[in-house]
């Protein structure tokens, strides 16, 4: 996951004509979206690859980044599952690739619907690739379900790696790498997000999570009341020209994010608890608890 792509709608290519003598409708097409309305037959599987689902990374950003690998497989998938057809048909024109008949959408809507469509392709014989709009499927984006699904079915998975947004900021970070928990997008309620930080606040490992830019404000000040005046550090417009990394304290960047609602999604890392914040904190529970005198100083 990470910050999307423009979605007007491109100019697409029409569809390629189908290879060999040998026409199929197939399953999968039969009175599903555009490829039951406009009734054009499926190709003949191309053979380049093994039937089953082939997970594609695609970049966050910068479309410089996109693997030899995937780039590959995008040309030899028979099918494609993707978050959104007109992002994806960006990506397919800059790397001069044919779109794949079908190509249809798999999102947060569907996604259960989208099984049964792409098990049909697959026992057709066919290989299916599956893309989100940026970074690896599944990732806080679409695609679990159906990975599930195919693997319990015995079908066959393989994942092409690729550009991630969560591991890039944590390295770019410099904060602690030696282990991290990901937590994915926080939920919109206050309260769920600080119950959230109450779990993560004893341990060591940094946290990284998603948000939306009008909401980071509002996340940083929970964590700030939860869990203490930490490091934290907010990446965005990661590998775009204006990429830009916030470090500082949590309560630094309470203030400078209290008005500002950044463009794209950001990724937040916050420090994990370490031997000095804890003894911070040790510090501050033995001053509460210390007995005071009428005058409110101490014994």
């Amino acid at each position: 996951m990470a910050p999307k792509r423009p979605s007007s709608r491109p100019h697409t290519r029409p569809h390629s004509k189908p290879h060999g003598s040998s026409r199929s409708f197939g399953a999968a097409g039969a009175g599903r979206g555009r490829d039951a309305a406009t009734a054009t037959p499926l190709a003949e599987p191309k053979g380049l690859l093994a039937p089953g689902l082939y997970v594609i990374a695609t970049p966050i950003g910068n479309l410089g980044d996109i693997t030899v690998r995937a780039a590959e497989t995008l040309r030899a998938v028979d099918a494609l599952a993707t978050e959104d057809t007109r992002v994806t048909a960006k990506l397919l024109a800059h790397l001069s690739i044919e779109r794949p008949h079908p190509t249809f959408s798999c999102h947060d809507h569907n996604e259960a619907r989208s099984v049964s469509r792409i098990v049909s392709l697959i026992e057709e014989g066919r290989a299916v690739g599956l893309v989100s709009d940026a970074g690896l499927p599944g990732i806080s984006d679409p695609g679990y379900r159906v990975i599930s699904a195919l693997i319990e079915a015995g079908h066959k998975v393989e994942v092409i790696p690729g550009a991630n947004a969560a591991t890039m900021a944590l390295v770019s970070s410099g904060l602690s790498t030696a282990s991290f928990t990901f937590l994915g997008f926080a939920s919109r309620k206050s309260g769920k997000r600080k119950a959230m930080f109450e779990a993560e606040k004893d341990s060591g490992h940094t946290l990284v999570l998603y948000e939306s830019p009008h909401r980071i404000g509002a996340l940083l000040a929970d964590a700030l009341a939860v869990l203490g005046d930490r490091p934290a550090v907010v990446a965005l417009e990661l590998t775009k020209k204006f990429e830009r990394f916030h470090r500082g304290p949590l309560s630094q960047l309470v203030q400078e994010f209290s008005g500002d609602k950044p463009k794209g999604e950001a990724t937040v890392l916050i420090e994990g608890l370490t031997r000095k914040s804890r003894r911070a904190e040790e510090s501050d529970g033995d001053d509460d608890d210390a007995p005071r005198d009428d005058h409110g100083g101490e014994d």
